[in-house]
């Protein structure tokens, strides 16, 4: 069960730091801190549809991911799964 409890916390760091990669590549909206930061600016960029969809659909897989581990990894400690 060590094993799997190690590879459980690997997997949920290298998550974490791509989905918080993901979420910074999305395209600022407008309004919020994108602005402050010279979002507006890039705003007026005409991006592809193709692949704002496709990040859309990875930030959501990592997400997805993301939670189940949390998840797993919360069941091994309540039900003291963990050595």
């Amino acid at each position: 069960m060590l094993a799997l409890q190690i590879a459980l916390q690997v997997l949920l760091a290298i998550t974490s730091l791509l989905l918080t990669l993901m979420i910074l590549l999305h395209k600022g909206r407008g309004g919020g801190l994108s602005d402050m930061f010279g979002g507006g600016v890039t705003s007026s960029m005409n991006s592809s549809g193709v692949a704002e969809r496709n990040l859309n659909r990875i930030t959501i897989i990592l997400g997805v991911v993301w939670v189940v581990v949390i998840i797993t990894l919360g069941l091994f400690t309540r039900f003291n799964l963990v050595a």
